[in-house]
């Protein structure tokens, strides 16, 4: 069982962290797409650079190292070429699946994506690169929480 070499503090620990990350990370793509696109958010100007998330995002990235635990020794031996776009299939599936049931339970997606190429206004597929580099670096992170930080 691949959860048995870690202690529930751990596990905490990186929930948190992940969450954290996941949620800057969406905080600054989003100002940076404003900026890029010239479409202020939340009122504001666009040199304020101001970005936006969601509360469940906290929850939905918190799932990033649940994942790693399941997957990533397993994933190790693929070469990165292939097992980078395989984590980002990953994410559009944890996306779909996670708007989906938000959409279900409370009759809104808070991401609803009204252009781009998006299946259902859930998932976007030219986000496809902006993807790439995100779980580049969270396997980079995965790697050093679990190599220095958590053993």
């Amino acid at each position: 069982m691949p959860f048995r070499k870690y202690t529930w503090s751990h596990v905490v620990f990186m929930v948190v962290g992940f969450a954290c990350f996941g949620v800057t990370i969406e905080v600054i793509f989003t100002a940076f797409s404003a900026l890029f696109t010239q479409a202020p958010l939340c009122g504001k100007s666009l040199s304020s650079m101001a970005g936006t998330s969601y509360v469940w995002m906290i929850f939905i990235y918190g799932l990033i190292p649940v994942f790693g635990i399941l997957l990533h020794d397993k994933a190790k031996p693929i070469p990165t070429w292939l097992r980078l776009p395989l984590y980002v299939v990953i994410v559009y599936a944890v996306e779909f699946i996670s708007g989906w049931l938000l959409r279900c339970f409370t009759g809104n997606c808070p991401w609803h994506y009204t252009s781009g190429w998006n299946i259902m206004g859930l998932i976007r597929l030219d986000y496809f690169p902006a993807w790439l580099l995100f779980v580049w670096l969270t396997e980079q992170i995965y790697i050093f929480m679990n190599t220095r930080v958590i053993r």
